[in-house]
């Protein structure tokens, strides 16, 4: 475990060769449950350059009616499919949170996406980490502090990483400047696991779990 800030701990590796492909495949169903959408931004319309979909109880979509989560596929109108077994085994493991996710977003990065910087503060309770585990072509992140102002950095998460976003760092700006091609990973050049054919070749998938309700505690 690599700590890049207070609370934000990089765990390179921690989804071993097979195990990756173990969970492309069970996210393959996922897809094909729950098809991926294009959410877009609230008031213009402006469509994101990434493509997603959800499992868990709880999926989190973005319209021109806001960001939220809900319990439906907002194209189906069919619940989210259920999370991967060793998707909750490693918010077990890596966490350090009593409740369990109620949401995993399922994000489909094709080669030329991006996410910009961005907090996740749409969920109830901030005491829970968001967990991220990364799938496919390996992806620049850059992360910063609370404010636009604070100075970034960038870590490359490779297929099989993981990332907690948590404690003192949980509300951090954070995004994804770049999917890196095969020539210019030169810190990763393994090639990922075969993705579900939802994702573009030389793209990237990456899950973040996400407890959205306010534990309650004794």
């Amino acid at each position: 475990m690599i700590e890049l800030a207070p609370g934000l701990i990089h765990v390179p590796g921690y989804l071993d060769a097979d195990a990756q492909a173990a969970l492309a495949a069970e996210l393959a169903e996922v897809l094909r449950e729950a098809p991926a959408f294009t959410p877009t931004m609230p008031r213009t319309g402006k469509p994101f350059s990434v493509r997603m979909t959800n499992c868990g109880p709880l999926g989190w979509v973005s319209d021109r009616a806001g960001y939220r989560y809900q319990a439906t596929h907002p194209q189906t109108g069919r619940p989210w499919p259920a999370m991967p077994a060793a998707v909750l085994r490693a918010w077990a493991a890596l966490a350090g949170c009593p409740a369990e996710p109620e949401a995993c977003l399922v994000n489909l990065y094709a080669p030329g996406a991006r996410m910009g910087l961005h907090q996740d503060r749409d969920e109830a309770e901030f005491a829970a980490p968001v967990l991220s585990l990364s799938l496919g072509a390996t992806a620049l992140f850059r992360y910063g502090g609370t404010a636009r102002s604070d100075p970034t950095r960038s870590v490359r998460l490779a297929s099989g990483d993981a990332m907690v976003i948590g404690g003192p760092s949980r509300l951090i700006l954070h995004g994804v400047d770049r999917i890196l091609s095969p020539a210019s990973d030169l810190l990763s050049p393994a090639p990922g696991p075969l993705l579900p054919d939802s994702v573009p070749a030389g793209g990237r998938l990456n899950l973040t779990l996400r407890r959205v309700s306010a534990i309650r505690r004794a």
